[in-house]
């Protein structure tokens, strides 16, 4: 018997050295002293209007051109008559009307005339179908106007993608003047191509506008609010800041297009549509129909992120349009409406009520304020242009609001001319904090996990504004959100969590797609109409942010910063109010890794450490609508010994592990 289990043992020996490539790795983890405070606003979000992430996506609204304003006024609806889907003048037609100055924010409106006894009607097909969901209430609107001795009745139709009714109501539009009304639809069934059918019955001619359809069940039941499973996405990170409207989209591919906030606040029916600079931007993602109604504006950014706890991070247009397109400029003599915009957000955001804008809070419903601290001047813009723009910002903010700090940016790139200059001078400014972008290949984010080691503790402060890893190239349509391009992040934001000193504040970039209507890739939450995921960097991002801590700690291998040996990236943080060590440790790796974790300066560690694990199979793997869970976070607890957690690091994986100090 001794002699078959001494066989065994031979056999069993040499296979577990060869499992583990490296000898154990010895890390000590230094919990007696800290590095740096970790900022509240360490991990955010980064939202911006492209890939239809608000119309069409966070922002409810099921009707597309609700008002008739998109530059071809019936796109997105077709003409209907009682038997198909097709142009019937015998028995009605719709009329665009524009009122030009005299109603200069929303011109438009349909004028509907109705001939014959058999119905006309108008469909509408959403944002590439409607997301209809069974047992749900949708409420629909529209503003109406019957003529004179007028007898047109409104019959509204839910119907799925093979013309199958999931529901109906109807209304009696009375009266001249304009009115709101409004009726409940209950679905029968779901589906995520849904159209909205609205028929005109009787005789005569009514004019209607702003025609509309929310689901009951928004984000907080908010009225035509947001979609409530998409802010969910973002209510679970957890995030300490939210950046909009924002990156490229502030600047518009020329100044005509540009975000202006002013314009997106106040009644709803008065916000003026323009198109979305995402429009034609790629040749490979047209996108025609996409425009921005601003239903989702200024008042509800400042909501969400107080719905989020999270710091409000506004990007304004500094009078320069994108850089990469157009390039022009608003002259130095006339920017003085863009400064004025920016002083004028601020007493919207923060003012008591007794100014303008801080009264138009009041009245949308807000009467505390908004608390902001921070705004961004300008996005990616670059050269003496944007500087003496970003110093006149300067001059005025701070003369009026000393203590809000303001936001300038090193441009697209992460190196070179361009940003070397904008260092330079902005380092020499003692500018309050300096937004980094990164869009490169994982290979970079690996070699860039020290970027900040040597930073200046002393100088300005990093907005790590935009960054995820390029499976392809960036702009590549072929980039996917795989495991290699998560784990790349990961190693990389361990540096950005070590040099918290410096890096105040970090956003993956862009946040959402739809999944038959996006225009960039990759992107760190998928939906359609109906459904939505998150992609395995999203799942970095939350492991970060729900596990942000208070302090930085030393994370050793010998006596240097643990930051590739082995392939093993490293950070940790001590939590106060939880009194735990967190350890993120990443092996990047294709074989199995033992570490000994010594948590060192404590009296004593409880006995169990929680561990979650992120990892992929390989690393092509991806989630997606189909298979939304094929990367997802497990937890398990192992033992802890003398301070010293053994951990078995499997390939291409993320660890968290949290170990109290007693």
């Amino acid at each position: 018997m001794k002699r078959v289990l001494f066989s065994v043992l031979l056999l069993v020996v040499p296979a577990l050295q060869h499992a583990f490539s490296q000898p154990p790795l010895a890390i000590k983890v230094k919990a007696d002293k800290s590095i740096a405070a970790i900022p509240s606003t360490m991990w955010g979000i980064f939202f911006e209007d492209i890939n239809f992430a608000a119309d069409g996506g966070l922002y409810a609204e099921l009707v597309k051109n609700r008002s008739f304003e998109f530059d071809a006024p019936l796109m997105g609806w077709k003409e209907l008559n009682s038997n198909k889907y097709t142009l019937n003048t015998t028995s009605g037609s719709a009329l665009v009307i524009n009122r030009g100055e005299q109603s200069s924010s929303n011109p438009r409106f349909a004028r509907i005339t109705v001939i014959g006894n058999s119905g006309y009607g108008l469909s509408n097909e959403g944002f590439r179908g409607m997301g209809i969901k069974e047992g749900m209430t949708y409420h629909f609107t529209m503003l109406a106007s019957p003529h004179k001795e007028s007898a047109v009745k409104i019959r509204i139709e839910l119907t799925d993608a093979n013309g199958k009714i999931m529901g109906k109501a109807s209304l009696s539009p009375q009266g001249e003047d304009w009115k709101k009304y409004s009726a409940d639809i209950k679905a029968s069934h779901s589906d995520p191509k849904a159209k909205l059918n609205i028929w005109f019955e009787g005789k005569g001619v009514v004019d209607v506008d702003m025609i509309s359809l929310f689901p009951a069940a928004t984000w907080k039941n908010r009225p035509n609010g947001m979609r409530a499973d998409l802010v969910q996405w973002l209510a679970d990170l957890k995030p300490g800041f939210i950046r909009f409207p924002g990156g490229c989209i502030v600047e518009g591919r020329e100044l005509a297009t540009r975000y202006q906030w002013k314009k997106t606040v106040g009644d709803v029916d008065k916000r003026e549509l323009i198109v979305n600079r995402w429009n034609t931007e790629f040749a490979h993602r047209p996108a025609p129909d996409y425009y921005q109604s601003f239903g989702l504006g200024f008042f509800e950014y400042f909501q969400l992120a107080e719905d989020l706890g999270a710091a409000p991070l506004p990007i304004l247009s500094c009078g320069m349009a994108c850089q990469f397109n157009s390039a022009e400029v608003t002259p130095m003599e006339e920017l003085d409406p863009y400064i004025q915009d920016a002083l004028d957000l601020i007493d919207f955001a923060n003012g008591d009520g007794t100014t303008a804008w801080s009264k138009l809070r009041h009245d949308m419903g807000h009467a505390a304020p908004f608390n902001l601290t921070m705004i961004g001047v300008g996005n990616e813009q670059w050269g003496p242009q944007y500087l003496e723009r970003y110093l006149a910002f300067t001059k005025a903010i701070k003369a009026k609001y000393p203590k809000i700090k303001i936001v300038a940016s090193n441009g697209p790139f992460p190196e070179g001319e361009l940003f070397d200059y904008a260092d330079k001078e902005f380092r020499a400014l003692d500018t309050d904090i300096i937004d980094e972008h990164y869009y490169n290949k994982p290979e970079w984010f690996l070699k860039n996990a020290t970027r900040y080691d040597n930073y200046d503790r002393n100088g300005p402060k990093v907005f790590a504004g935009e960054y995820a890893a390029q499976s392809v190239n960036t702009v590549s349509p072929l980039n996917q959100n795989n495991w290699e391009t998560a784990l790349a992040e990961a190693a990389f934001m361990t540096g950005l969590e070590r040099n918290a000193a410096v890096v105040n504040l970090c956003s993956y970039a862009p946040l959402f797609a739809h999944v038959d209507a996006w225009q960039w890739t990759p992107d760190l939450i998928w939906f359609d109409n109906l459904q939505s995921y998150g992609t395995p960097n999203y799942y970095v991002q939350k492991l970060f942010s729900n596990n942000k801590g208070s302090d930085v700690l030393a994370v050793l291998s010998g006596n240097a910063p643990l930051t590739g040996q082995q392939g093993i990236y490293a950070s940790a943080v001590r939590d106060k109010n939880s009194s735990e060590v967190i350890l993120k440790i990443i092996n990047t790796g294709t074989t199995l890794q033992q570490a000994n974790v010594t948590i060192d300066g404590i009296k004593k560690s409880s006995s169990m450490a929680r561990v979650t694990l992120l990892k992929g199979a390989t690393k092509e793997a991806v989630n997606s609508i189909e298979n939304p869970f094929t990367i997802l976070p497990s937890e398990k607890e192992i033992k802890v010994s003398n301070n010293t957690v053994s951990l078995t690091m499997e390939p291409l994986s993320f660890y968290v592990v949290r170990v109290k100090a007693l």
